[in-house]
């Protein structure tokens, strides 16, 4: 005879899949159905009125062909510069806030403020101080150093270096954090040691703090690669139509521009396949590239 499941064990399996069911609908709904659909408009012309026409390879021929393409893909890598920056200050700012002073946690919730401001917000706001005219950056520069500050945001040299100083501002704090933890999750017992064997502070921090937090640097090396890739918002707001010869759009904005601007869904499509697997690509070579530096416990 078939063993038949007793009713209570039935009851958990109908109440179990009910629990996993609405995230299972929504990744079905809004995650998978959208991917499999955009990979088959990459190789059709769709202006999202008319109907959609199959046109082969014809949209990646263009693609490659195009100049606004190369230049919005050297825009997003250049902006990259600024993922050792932000590292940097960010574990420089985490060795500060790791003491046990009275009111330090204020200055850790300071710094960590950017992070959750609204990203439109804080555009507008770095609009007006980049501002050539009566910006508050250039007013500092003139008032201190007796010269006129560059035109951040009207001049194709200046574009992206201002996007990186905005990028740094709002992701140090977020950053910090995790290196607090990390700072925070190292024994004690090693400096100590360290200092017995009669260690200076650089070497300390050489070889002692910076090999355990290297899962943190390969942690936020990736995600700032991936968010660096996919930046949009500030570009959208700050750089109308790229900005100064089309020095201030990503290629996430190059893909908007595409599909909402000129309609052209399926070329947006194409485009967007292909910034996924170049961000596929470099984050599985991060992965395989961090044996070779990230302590393993």
């Amino acid at each position: 005879m078939k063993n038949k499941t007793p009713g209570y064990r039935r009851k958990e399996i109908i109440w179990s899949l009910l629990f996993i069911a609405p995230p299972i609908l929504g990744f079905l709904i809004f995650s998978l159905t959208p991917l499999i659909t955009s990979f088959g408009l990459s190789f059709m012309s769709w202006d999202m009125f008319t109907p959609a026409k199959f046109t082969g390879t014809e949209n990646f021929q263009y693609m490659f062909a195009d100049e606004k393409f190369y230049k919005s893909l050297f825009n997003t890598v250049f902006l990259l510069l600024g993922v050792p920056i932000g590292m940097m200050i960010s574990m420089m700012l985490a060795i500060l806030m790791n003491r046990s002073l009275k009111g330090i946690s204020i200055f850790r919730t300071i710094y960590y403020i950017p992070v959750i401001s609204p990203i439109i917000a804080v555009s507008l706001l770095w609009q007006w101080l980049l501002n050539f005219d009566y910006g508050i950056i250039n007013e500092f520069i003139w008032n201190i150093f007796g010269i006129q500050g560059p035109n951040w945001l009207g001049d194709s040299n200046w574009v992206k270096p201002s996007f990186i100083i905005m990028g740094l501002w709002g992701g140090v704090g977020g950053n910090m954090v995790l290196y607090l933890a990390g700072l925070q999750g190292i024994p004690s017992s090693y400096y100590e040691a360290a200092q017995v064997d009669g260690a200076s502070r650089w070497h300390q921090f050489k070889h002692i703090t910076l090999p355990l937090l290297s899962p943190i640097h390969f942690y936020v090396v990736v995600m700032g690669v991936i968010g660096t890739f996919q930046s949009f918002s500030q570009m959208y707001i700050l750089a109308a139509d790229g900005g100064p010869e089309y020095s201030g759009a990503t290629i996430v904005y190059y893909i908007f521009q595409e599909a909402f601007k000129y309609f052209n869904m399926g070329y947006a499509s194409a485009v967007a396949w292909v910034l996924g697997i170049l961000i596929f690509i470099l984050t599985l070579f991060q992965f395989r590239i961090s044996k070779r530096w990230v302590y393993q416990d």
